[in-house]
C-alpha cells in the first residue's frame, strides 16, 4: 500500500464536508464539526426540520457557531503547501487560491485564471478565453511587433552600412585632397628650394669675381706702394747731398720722380655691374611675388572659412521674434507688436506675476528653442549700455542674479564703452569697430551659441559646444540707460 500524501491528508482535513473546498471563515459546531459559516447557514436555512450537525446528524441545541481561528490558520498553509507541492511535481499552471488548473485567461485583466475563478464576481463579467486560444492570439500579436522591429533593425542595419559606405567615400576623398596638398607643397618647396640654390650660386659666383678684382687690385697697389717707397728713400737720401753731388745727376733724378706717378687701381667692369643690378631686380620681383603668394594664401583660407561659415548659416532657421510682456521688468516700455523696448522714464505699476524679472532690467522673448539651429538680429544702434543673448526658462526671475552661464544666461554686451562677453569673469572683446546690429545664433542640439556682428559678418564671441545645456531656451534683452533695443525683421 503506497504510503499516504501527507499534503493531501492535510487538504482533506481542511475541506469544507459541504462545499468541498477549503474552509472560508470555517466555524465549529457543538459535536466538534467544521463548517463554512455561509456552508452551514444556507444549510439550516433550507433544512425543514430541526437544526443538526450534517455530518453527524446530532441536534444542535444552540445556534452558536463558534469562529476556528486556529483552523482558519491552518486552511491558509495547507493552500501554500498545495501551491508549492503543485509547482514541484511540474504543475505550475495551478491556481493559488482554488487549486485549480489554469485552464483560462482573462483578457481584462490579462492573467490567468481557473474555472472556479471564472465563476467567481471579480472574472464573472469578463471576456475568458481558453489560455491556448489566448496564447495564439498573442502570439500573432507579439509575431507582427517582431517583424515591426526586424524590419526597424534592417533600417537601421542599412543606414549603418550605407552610413558606413558614405563615411568610407569621403575618407578616400580627404585622403585624395591631403595627398594632392602634400604633393603641391612637396613640389612648391622643391621649386622654392631649387629657386633658392641658383641664386646663391650666382651669388656666390658674383663673390669670387668681386673677391678676383679686389685681390689684383690689391696686389698691384702693393707693388705700386713698394716700388714709390724705395723712390721716396732714395730721394731723399739725394736731397741730404751736397750741391755738386745733388745737381750732378738731376736729370735722372727728375725722370725718376716723374716715372714714379701713381697708377689708378682697375674699377669694377660695367658688365659686373650691370650683372649686380640685373641680380638684384630679379631678385626683388621674386621676392616680391613671394610676399604676394604669402598675403594671398591667408585671404583664401579666409574665404574658404567664410563659405562654410555661409553654408552652415544656410542650415540655420531665422526665426521672427517677439519679446514676452509678462516677463518684462516694470521700467521697461515694450511697442505695441513686441519688437522694440527702452527704458521708460517712470516705473510702471505692473502685476508681480512670477515671470517678470524685477531687479534686472530684461526681458525674454515668446519663442524657446528646444532643439535645432535658430538666428535672430537685434539692432542696438549706439547705445552705450546693452546686453542680448539667451537664457534658460527656468533662470531666476527674482532677485539680484548673476548675469552669466552659471545662472543660465549666455549673452555678450556693452558697458561703459567696453564690449564684454557676459561670462565669469567678463571677457572683453577687442572689436574693430562698433556694431550696431547684432546677430544671435542657437544651436540647441550642439548647446552652442556664437554672435556675429551683423553687418560684416564677423564673429564677435562663441560660448563652445556644450555650453548651454538641454531644456527650452528662449532669446533674453537687458536694457541700460537711455538704450533702445529693436528685433530686426
Amino acid at each position: 500500500m503506497a504510503a499516504e500524501n501527507p499534503v493531501e491528508s492535510l487538504q482533506d482535513e481542511t475541506t469544507c464536508p459541504i462545499c468541498l473546498e477549503y474552509f472560508r471563515e470555517p466555524v465549529a459546531l457543538e459535536c466538534g464539526h467544521n463548517f463554512c459559516r455561509a456552508c452551514i447557514t444556507q444549510c439550516w436555512e433550507e433544512s425543514d426540520t430541526g437544526v443538526s450537525c450534517p455530518q453527524c446528524k446530532e441536534t444542535v441545541q444552540h445556534r452558536n457557531l463558534r469562529p476556528n481561528r486556529q483552523l482558519a490558520n491552518i486552511v491558509k498553509i495547507a493552500k501554500r503547501l498545495s501551491f508549492q507541492a503543485a509547482k514541484g511535481s511540474g504543475g505550475e499552471r495551478m491556481c493559488g487560491e482554488h487549486q485549480e488548473d489554469l485552464k483560462l485567461f482573462c483578457e481584462e485583466d490579462q492573467t490567468l485564471i481557473c474555472l472556479v475563478c471564472n465563476l467567481s464576481r471579480t472574472h464573472r463579467t469578463h471576456r475568458v478565453v481558453p489560455i491556448e486560444e489566448a496564447a495564439q492570439e498573442y502570439k500573432e500579436r507579439i509575431q507582427a511587433h517582431l517583424n515591426a522591429l526586424r524590419e526597424e533593425r534592417e533600417k537601421l542595419l542599412g543606414f549603418k552600412v550605407t552610413g558606413e559606405e558614405k563615411s568610407q567615400e569621403y575618407l578616400k576623398l580627404t585622403q585624395s585632397e591631403r595627398q594632392k596638398i602634400m604633393f603641391e607643397f612637396q613640389q612648391l618647396r622643391k621649386f622654392l628650394e631649387d629657386q633658392e640654390r641658383l641664386l646663391l650660386a650666382r651669388l656666390e659666383t658674383l663673390d669670387k669675381e668681386i673677391v678676383k678684382i679686389q685681390n689684383e687690385n690689391v696686389s698691384k697697389l702693393s707693388k705700386e706702394i713698394s716700388h714709390l717707397s724705395e723712390l721716396i728713400s732714395d730721394i731723399e737720401g739725394k736731397y741730404q747731398e751736397s750741391a755738386s753731388e745733388f745737381l750732378q745727376d738731376i736729370r735722372s733724378t727728375l725722370s725718376r720722380c716723374e716715372k714714379g706717378k701713381f697708377q689708378q687701381p682697375v674699377e669694377i667692369s660695367p658688365e659686373l655691374e650691370n650683372r649686380l643690378s640685373d641680380f638684384s631686380q630679379k631678385t626683388i620681383a621674386l621676392m616680391e611675388t613671394l610676399r604676394t603668394f604669402k598675403d594671398t594664401l591667408p585671404s583664401e583660407l579666409e574665404r574658404k572659412r567664410e563659405q562654410s561659415l555661409g553654408a552652415r548659416t544656410q542650415d540655420e532657421i531665422a526665426v521672427n521674434v517677439t519679446l514676452d510682456p509678462d516677463t518684462a521688468h516694470p521700467d521697461l516700455v515694450l511697442s505695441e507688436d513686441g519688437k522694440s523696448v527702452r527704458v521708460g522714464d517712470t516705473q510702471q505699476v505692473l502685476p508681480d506675476n512670477p515671470e517678470r524679472f524685477d531687479s534686472w532690467v530684461c526681458v525674454l522673448g515668446c519663442e524657446g528653442f528646444t532643439s535645432g539651429r535658430h538666428c535672430w538680429e537685434v539692432e542696438v544702434g549706439e547705445a552705450r549700455y546693452w546686453a542680448v543673448g539667451v537664457a534658460r526658462e527656468s533662470v531666476r526671475r527674482k532677485g539680484w542674479i548673476g548675469l552669466s552661464p552659471e545662472e543660465g544666461i549666455w549673452a555678450v554686451g556693452r558697458c561703459r564703452g567696453q564690449f564684454q562677453a557676459l561670462t565669469t569673469p567678463e571677457t572683453l572683446l577687442p572689436l574693430s569697430q562698433v556694431p550696431s546690429r547684432i546677430r544671435v545664433c542657437l544651436d540647441c542640439d550642439r548647446g552652442q551659441v556664437t554672435f556675429f556682428d551683423a553687418g560684416d559678418k564677423a564673429p564677435i564671441f562663441t560660448f563652445p559646444p556644450a555650453s548651454v545645456p538641454g531644456g527650452r531656451i528662449r532669446p533674453w534683452l537687458c536694457v541700460g540707460p537711455g538704450s533702445q533695443l529693436r528685433l530686426c525683421p
